[in-house]
């Protein structure tokens, strides 16, 4: 790693050149970005998209949940937006506006804290704002774009657009939007309800995550989606293959749809395990599960 110089470009965050991405994922591992750029705030990340090559390759960074980067790493820039963009207030009695760096339990804290239901499901998701639009996040029946009010989005110019629900197509586990675009912000929308309740809802569902996740242990989060009528997690189980070890990656004994990275594993080890997986779910149940996880960049 090695940080660049920004003097004469008028720009505020922070660049280093050849950043290990393993230090930026959940599962902790994933080759070098060939740049990585932490924005100062808004207005330099949109200064900073301005003055990209138009071809650069980008690559947009939360908490680095639901994210294999193969060992190779990534040629491109890497936009890390943790711990930036993360302005969080509400909006009124029954919404809320939160940046996309912000992370998705602060967002279910705010709403709860003002009597907000509705956005409880967030504190069980180990990602940003940002991510959960890009993927229409869920957890514990609920889904992000349920709630959406309105969308910020930004192109690789630094153009800002508003954008309505009705500019996307989402579905499960799935945003198509417009090309080009990238979420900054969003408005989300909750029901007001009894706050007390609310809290011992989030304190059951992190209470359920506990203790049937392995969150003490690095891993993407959900390995593969649901698929229709049936749950990933019921099919690896019945096929035997929780505790199926490749290299330093095992199937979680506690939850068969979390790979978890026992130390030492390499992003190969996690993506040959994806496939084996797959690979013998088919053959016993005849189902082709479908990766939940994104997996980018170039093979060591």
């Amino acid at each position: 790693m090695m940080a660049a110089a920004l003097n004469d470009t008028g720009l505020r965050g922070e660049l280093l050149l050849d950043e290990p991405l393993s230090r930026h994922t959940s599962w902790r591992v994933g080759g070098p970005a060939r740049r990585f750029y932490r924005p100062a705030d808004r207005a330099d990340l949109i200064e900073f998209l301005r003055n990209l090559a138009p071809d650069e390759p980008l690559l947009w960074l939360g908490l680095g949940s639901n994210l294999l980067v193969r060992d190779g790493g990534f040629a491109g820039t890497v936009v890390a937006l943790s711990g930036r963009l993360t302005a969080l207030r509400l909006g009124g009695p029954d919404r809320l506006y939160g940046e996309a760096g912000v992370a998705c339990a602060h967002v279910a804290r705010l709403a709860v804290r003002n009597g907000g239901v509705g956005l409880e499901f967030l504190a069980g998701i180990p990602g940003t704002l940002g991510g959960a639009l890009a993927m229409n996040a869920g957890a514990f029946g609920g889904e992000t774009w349920r709630n959406v009010v309105e969308v910020e989005t930004v192109d690789r110019h630094g153009r800002v657009r508003t954008r309505a629900p009705a500019d996307f197509v989402v579905g499960y586990r799935e945003v198509r939007g417009p090309a080009g675009e990238w979420f900054l912000a969003a408005t989300l929308r909750f029901e007001p309800g009894d706050a007390a309740a609310a809290q011992q809802r989030v304190r059951q569902l992190l209470d359920r995550r506990a203790a049937t996740q392995p969150t003490s242990q690095p891993s993407g989060g959900s390995t593969f989606r649901n698929p229709p009528g049936d749950f990933a997690a019921r099919l690896i189980e019945t096929a035997g293959l929780k505790g199926l070890t490749v290299g330093g990656a095992q199937v979680s004994p506690k939850h068969a749809n979390f790979i978890v990275n026992l130390g030492g594993a390499t992003a190969a080890d996690i993506e040959a395990l994806i496939a084996e997986v797959a690979a013998r779910v088919k053959a016993v149940h005849g189902i082709e599960l479908r990766a939940e996880v994104h997996t980018v960049g170039e093979s060591a």
